[in-house]
């Protein structure tokens, strides 16, 4: 991917969005909501500190992360989906 977030940004790469219900039942497309949960793709460098430096972020490459619903901006790259979230977008990373 030729794709590279700036500053606090990160990229995930969407999970699918469930197809199914726990007990069976089977969601027409209409009725799927958008999926929250996502593996990092690529982060930034970080926000710049008082002295110039890049703060590191707490998430890294390949963690799967939890976000808002309504949160970040969906884009697709070569047929697959993205959302470009800033790091305080992230709700929590699954260990």
């Amino acid at each position: 991917m030729k794709l590279r977030p700036l500053q606090d940004r990160v990229i995930v790469k969407q999970s699918e969005a469930e197809t199914k219900t726990a007990s069976g039942i089977v969601l027409p497309d209409s009725a799927k909501e958008k999926p929250t949960k996502g593996k990092v793709i690529a982060t930034g460098p970080g926000k710049l500190d008082e002295k110039g430096k890049h703060m590191e972020l707490a998430v890294r490459n390949g963690n799967t992360v939890y976000y808002g619903k309504y949160s970040g901006t969906d884009i697709e790259v070569d047929g697959e989906k993205f959302v470009i979230l800033r790091e305080s977008d992230i709700l929590g990373v699954l260990e």
